[in-house]
């Protein structure tokens, strides 16, 4: 299976301390599904930032898609990013925006044509639950439904890449389920899925997922071969 996204001696230090991230070495088969886990602090989020090309690395090389992102040039980074779809762990819904109209950018800014825009966005306000918010805007909604329509919104184009940081935090576990079912079955339409979580329940809902850990900015298994164990030796 292809590589579609590969790093190199990686690593990231914010301002004159510590490196928050150190010599990341690994490749993400395209099409397969990772799970990235780790303690607080560990430098999930950092390595989600590079992986979506909001952040730089300070040292080594990234390829993505084929090509050096380090190095891309930035009139090309908007091109990159419509390939990649994101569910931030604090939403950045657009604040004046209804839940349809958040949920239909990626589509728009992509030059879908307006008339082929309201069913597919019904369609995920559906399957997240939220048919009945389709007018409200994200400061009327709960912590979870914007959750809900943050990942809408993330997956709607059929990203090539989904990367989401801690996706089913502010949801309940039917719901979390219901979201996980979501991303394993963009996932068997061939969309490489990347899921920082430390939520053991949500490793467990996907047992065919790779497990990548990292520790103190480092990755304890850059292969990604880890499995998550059967779920009656989960406590």
């Amino acid at each position: 299976m292809a590589n579609i996204v590969q790093f190199e001696n990686v690593g990231l230090r914010y301002d004159t301390g510590q490196e928050t991230l150190c010599d990341l070495s690994f490749s993400l088969s395209r099409g397969a599904f990772y799970f990235l886990t780790g303690a607080s602090g560990a430098g999930k989020t950092s390595l989600l930032r590079l992986l979506y090309l909001s952040q730089r690395p300070t040292r080594g090389s990234i390829r993505l898609f084929g090509e050096d992102a380090v190095t891309l040039p930035r009139a090309r980074l908007p091109g990159f990013r419509r390939r990649i779809g994101v569910v931030f762990q604090d939403f950045r819904l657009v604040p004046h925006l209804s839940a349809f109209d958040n949920i239909a950018l990626p589509l728009r800014v992509s030059g879908v044509p307006e008339r082929e825009v309201a069913d597919p966005v019904r369609e995920m306000l559906a399957w997240v639950g939220l048919s009945d918010k389709t007018d409200a805007r994200p400061p009327t909604l709960s912590g979870g439904e914007q959750q809900r329509v943050a990942i809408a919104r993330a997956v709607i184009g059929r990203p090539e890449i989904l990367v989401a940081d801690e996706p089913t935090g502010n949801v309940d576990p039917d719901m979390a389920e219901r979201l996980l079912h979501l991303f394993d079955s963009l996932n068997r339409l061939g969309t490489t899925v990347v899921v920082a979580t430390h939520d053991f329940h949500t490793l467990k809902r996907i047992p065919h997922a790779h497990m990548m850990r990292l520790d103190k900015g480092r990755l304890v298994d850059p292969t990604g071969s880890l499995r998550f164990p059967p779920p009656d030796t989960v406590q």
